[in-house]
């Protein structure tokens, strides 16, 4: 579990009335145990960004995308009894969802698992930094992973669960 001092300040500062603003630069470093954690993690290595979630994160910049992410963990994540815990984070539809299920920060269970952050327990401003550190690192990452073909299809589908087999052996 990463060290963190109650002391230091939040990276996150007021822009506007809908997303803080969030310095990269600030982000407090991802330990590389965790990405060796997760890389022998099957269920997480099978998350990557589609075409169409690099369009958005090229369209809209990283920037912009890291403020959407402090916004999601600060309503979504943060509070210590989240609202729909465990199905909070969507499959799709924006890159940070996509990194938060390939990071293990897509909810408390895992946040507790993966991260060690207890569940029950609000997250404070260094945790939220810390979890929005580990999201913009993976999201760095995948934007030197090679883009995927036209038409190739890089969509997750979840393979486990009776329904979720159907889906998969029509897919």
């Amino acid at each position: 579990m990463p060290e963190f001092s109650e002391n230091e300040g939040s990276i996150f500062t007021q822009q506007g009335s809908l997303f803080p603003a969030v310095n990269e630069r600030e982000l407090p470093q991802v330990q590389p145990v965790l990405w060796e954690r997760l890389a022998r993690s099957e269920f997480r290595q099978q998350f990557h960004l589609n075409a169409q979630d690099r369009s958005y994160l090229a369209t809209k910049g990283f920037e912009a995308v890291l403020e959407h992410g402090a916004d999601f963990i600060g309503k979504r994540l943060a509070p210590a009894h989240p609202a729909k815990d465990g199905r909070q984070t969507p499959w799709q539809g924006h890159p940070v969802f996509v990194a938060q299920h390939a990071t293990g920060t897509c909810c408390r269970s895992c946040l507790e698992k993966w991260h060690g952050f207890v569940k029950g327990l609000p997250l404070n401003g260094v945790q939220q930094a810390y979890v929005l550190a580990v999201i913009a690192a993976w999201l760095r990452q995948e934007q030197h992973r090679p883009a995927p073909k036209p038409g190739q299809n890089t969509k997750y589908v979840r393979t486990f669960g009776r329904k979720n087999k159907k889906l998969a052996e029509k897919a």
